[in-house]
């Protein structure tokens, strides 16, 4: 934790942990955190990232040691997601590579998949993503279009997606596909593309509104075969394997949220500190004082709702409709609190050279990825 919950320690933390913390904290600030900026500008992180942070044992923290893996659970890959968002390296899809597409081949995968995919995966040497949205297709997985048709012992992929993180440099992705376009939600599964295959295709590295680093792709499939044994886990249960998955991915994110509340807050408070106004400090100003009393409680707020969200999610207790709501509301909070952050810089939150403001611009994806927090509320409807 920072120093602005000094009276807070999270309930699942121990002795080891916090070391790993340490080790975390000191090779994201020297190694990546330097380098940020160069990546925001070129619009891609260099690839030497993965390797080295591979080598450094930062990725694929909770798969076992057998596959290459750190061999510990997701309080470690808490542990160092929450360090290299609070040095401000964003830029680095270890969230997706590690949190989301790993979790899928543990769960999922054959033991020959694991073997084949997880120990580069774990050293760095192969990226991983997940194809989930369409051109036309956002939320409502049920509704994609793209095709995997058996013929022989190969599946034949025709579709696009779009907005995938680790787009550019992924080694390995993840296709949602239809592999019965007749059965709906029942006939989609998930089927394992590497690069290089005929008929994959990368393509535009897709400029955004914020998070510049970070690459977010299209992806076409275009006759592209793919051996049958590259199923991942039963077919026509890829829709069952997302829901299972989802909970994980929005408490991701909400833990991310809470991490970039709380470093807005911090940046927030040595800003104000130093700077005058009508002869004080911003920060003995009355409004000043009130609005980061504010921001410093719903983001302590938030963080102790997502700490037990993440011992529900160690016990396998974590439900969609909780991790939706973590995710809607911290996600929410966040844009919030860094409006608020940068309104306390004055003109200075408007200039790029302070972290507020791009923290401000990355900052307002987190409603809409994950599923927007529309479709979070929907689903936190269906248990009233």
């Amino acid at each position: 934790m920072t120093d602005l919950f000094e009276n807070y320690t999270p309930p699942w933390m121990d002795e080891e942990l916090a070391l790993l913390r340490d080790a975390a904290r000191t090779c994201f600030t020297t190694e990546l955190a330097p380098r940020h900026e160069c990546w925001e500008a070129n619009g891609i992180v260099d690839r030497d990232a993965w390797s080295k942070t591979g080598a450094a044992g930062f990725l694929l923290a909770a798969v076992p040691a057998a596959y290459g893996g750190g061999g510990g659970d997701y309080r470690h890959e808490t542990v160092i997601m929450e360090e290299q968002l609070r040095c401000g390296a964003s830029g680095l899809g270890t969230q997706v590579h590690s949190q989301i597409v790993a979790p899928y081949f543990l769960r999922y995968g054959s033991e020959g998949q694991r073997q084949r995919w997880l120990p580069g995966m774990a050293a760095g040497s192969k990226v991983g993503a997940i194809a989930m949205t369409e051109p036309n297709t956002g939320s409502d997985l049920q509704s994609i279009r793209t095709t995997a048709i058996r013929d022989g012992d190969e599946f034949v992929i025709n579709g696009s997606k779009t907005y995938i993180s680790n787009g550019q440099h992924c080694d390995l992705v993840i296709v949602v596909a239809k592999t019965d376009p007749s059965l709906g939600a029942k006939g989609i599964s998930l089927i394992v593309v590497e690069a290089g295959t005929v008929g994959f295709s990368k393509g535009r590295n897709l400029k955004k509104l914020g998070q510049a680093a970070a690459d977010t792709s299209e992806l076409f499939f275009a006759d592209c075969r793919v051996p049958a044994d590259n199923l991942l886990g039963e077919e026509g249960k890829g829709f069952v394997q997302l829901m299972q998955q989802l909970p994980q991915e929005r408490l991701n994110i909400a833990q991310a949220a809470v991490v970039d509340m709380e470093r807005a807050i911090t940046l927030t408070l040595e800003f104000v500190k130093q700077r005058k106004a009508f002869g004080q400090r911003v920060l003995d100003l009355q409004t000043t004082k009130f609005k980061l009393a504010e921001c410093k409680t719903e983001a302590l707020i938030a963080r102790t709702f997502v700490d037990q969200c993440l011992i529900k999610h160690l016990a396998g207790e974590l439900d969609a409709a909780t991790a939706s709501m973590a995710k809607y509301w911290t996600t929410d909070k966040q844009n919030q609190n860094i409006d608020i952050c940068l309104q306390l810089h004055g003109g200075a939150g408007y200039m790029e050279e302070y972290p507020i403001s791009r923290m401000y611009r990355d900052a307002r994806v987190q409603t809409i990825y994950g599923g927007t927090n529309e479709s979070m509320k929907e689903l936190i409807s269906r248990t009233l």
